[in-house]
């Protein structure tokens, strides 16, 4: 496929370097990609300088946390200027939110017995080539807790401990909904509400977020992440018909050989409309 927006790197809590996702990507046949990092544009000027090297047309993003209705919650952020200074004062805020929700996860954590998680966490972050002045990431302390032998692998430690409604679960950390969008919209940017399926919600409050985001000047659905079931790309197309969104797909890749490689994804429908057009006028399929 030739077009991927949604894609993290070490920036965030992605295993490859912003320059190495570029090149992955250009491996991969994409010919325009996003970056989207969680809480940060630290990785973009050196995926630019990478893509400009390949050839790929790089569109600024990011993957914003937020919290609605009691549960954190991503927004993907589009086409901004990286010296905007609405999304640097935002990302300077959520850059020490995610340092006090990485003491509080390592803190509870040691209230089980599994001490030294912000150590062993900020270990692993650095092992994959990630800045350590970004607070280290769920994924990070769960390596920690895998190698310590807390748990057998990545699954099980987010069903025990860092998973939704667990205890490393941290949510008090992140604005509003309506913040996050107040500041995206500022920045002229194009929004983007993340993985609707990722969220534990009925249908009637999948519903109510869609209504409440687009209420708050949302552009997009994004109606295809990664390799998720069918039926929830169906779901989720009936969602952006009905209330008139554009729609957004990508890999939500973070390593190789998990999820989704760059570039792959199912089919998004025909009719549609994205929110940037692929060069070929396709869209990707798996």
């Amino acid at each position: 496929m030739d077009i991927d927006l949604h894609c993290h790197s070490t920036a965030s809590d992605g295993a490859l370097p912003p320059r190495e996702v570029v090149f992955r990507a250009h491996e991969q046949g994409v010919k325009v990609l996003a970056l989207t990092d969680h809480d940060t544009i630290e990785g973009l000027p050196e995926a630019q300088q990478a893509a400009g090297e390949v050839g790929i047309q790089l569109i600024t993003g990011i993957e914003l946390s937020c919290l609605w209705g009691g549960a954190t919650i991503h927004i993907l952020g589009y086409n901004f200027a990286l010296d905007d200074p609405h999304i640097i004062e935002a990302t300077n805020a959520l850059h020490k939110g995610r340092w006090l929700r990485a003491e509080e996860i390592a803190q509870r954590l040691a209230t089980k017995g599994m001490t030294g998680a912000l150590e062993g966490a900020l270990a692993a972050q650095k092992a994959l080539g990630g800045d350590s002045s970004n607070a280290p990431a769920r994924p990070h302390f769960a390596q920690f807790l895998v190698q310590q032998g807390h748990v057998r692998d990545h699954a099980e430690a987010f069903r025990k401990w860092l998973g939704a409604g667990k205890i490393g679960d941290v949510k008090q950390h992140w604005p509003t909904l309506e913040e996050t969008m107040h500041t995206l919209n500022k920045a002229n940017a194009l929004i983007s509400l993340a993985h609707l399926y990722h969220y534990k919600f009925t249908r009637s409050k999948r519903r109510r977020l869609v209504q409440d985001f687009v209420n708050a000047g949302g552009h997009a659905l994004e109606v295809v992440n990664g390799v998720q079931p069918a039926e929830q790309v169906g779901t989720l197309s009936i969602l952006a018909r009905e209330f008139n969104l554009k729609v957004t797909a990508g890999s939500d890749f973070h390593l190789p050989q998990q999820w989704s490689e760059l570039g792959r994804y199912r089919a998004v429908p025909d009719d549609l409309t994205p929110l940037f057009e692929s060069p070929l006028g396709a869209q990707a399929t798996t």
